[in-house]
């Protein structure tokens, strides 16, 4: 008998790929210096995250992550981008001011994932009493509005912010 059989290695093969596909367009977002790459490195990050919704069995999440944060997300900076004046001012940048903001970007980084952390390993993950298997636009309309309606609103709430930065980047990038 074997250890593992070769179902389990082809799944364990997908997770390790869709994981990868997400933490490589994290890094690309996060480290590059043109907002263009960044963007894409978003929208990379945002394919990994829809196949690693899809292999949790959730595949209308993994709809949504690409219509959002591909199809609106991304192409709203693309769109402020494009916006934005290309010839900007050279902007002299402290070196020790950037060392401390960085800084204290990892202090609260590391702060927030602390205690992620600390919530869920310490917390007793109970399976939910009912579920909705219908997989229904109607069962799923009336999980979103009753089940996951903070979900649902923090979707919302980070569609506001991702519209309100993509205009702020096109508004300073004009002559006024």
């Amino acid at each position: 008998m074997e250890p593992f059989p070769a179902s389990q290695m082809i799944v364990g093969a997908i997770f390790l790929i869709c994981v990868g596909t997400a933490v490589l367009g994290a890094l690309i977002a996060a480290l590059t210096a043109r907002i263009i790459r960044s963007v894409c490195g978003l929208a990379i990050c945002c394919i990994g995250l829809a196949g690693l919704y899809y292999f949790l069995n959730s595949p209308f999440l993994a709809l949504m992550e690409i219509l959002i944060y591909i199809g609106a997300v991304c192409v709203t900076i693309v769109f402020a981008v494009m916006l934005a004046e290309p010839d900007e001012p050279v902007r002299d940048e402290n070196f020790g001011s950037t060392l401390v903001w960085g800084g204290l970007a990892v202090l609260v980084s590391a702060a927030i994932f602390w205690g992620l952390w600390r919530l869920g390993a310490h917390q007793d993950w109970t399976a939910p009493a009912t579920r909705v298997t219908d997989g229904s636009v109607k069962a799923i309309g009336y999980s979103l509005l009753t089940t996951y309606s903070m979900a649902f609103e923090l979707i919302s709430l980070a569609l506001l912010v991702a519209i309100v930065g993509a205009l702020a980047i096109a508004r300073t990038g004009r002559t006024k």
